[in-house]
């Protein structure tokens, strides 16, 4: 039986960490990602992301918007680790939006 594609995904808050998720969640959640973080000005908020992700998200692979959130976070801290994602340094809520 064949196994799924798999990439390998960092967190920005643990160095040396490192874990193969699904390819196809992984790839659709970056692009909603990018799409909705800002490249300038204020970032968005963790809740105003997931908000702003889950209705753009391929319904095949996150039906109804399941586990959109956890996917969420997987991603952003993963490009957050390659420097594509950048927290805003401001106060809470933590706030990120797409490097310049």
């Amino acid at each position: 039986m064949p196994t799924e594609p798999t990439v390998t995904v960092r967190s920005v808050n643990v160095p040396g960490y490192q874990r193969q998720v699904n390819a196809a969640k992984y790839g659709a959640m970056k692009t909603a990602l990018l799409r909705v973080l800002p490249r300038s000005g204020a970032g968005l908020t963790q809740e105003a992301m997931w908000d702003a992700v889950r209705p753009i998200l391929p319904g095949r692979l996150f039906p109804g918007g399941a586990n959109a959130e956890w996917w969420a976070k997987c991603v952003q801290l993963d490009l957050e680790a390659q420097g594509v994602v950048v927290r805003d340094k401001t106060a809470k809520p933590l706030r990120w939006r797409r490097a310049a």
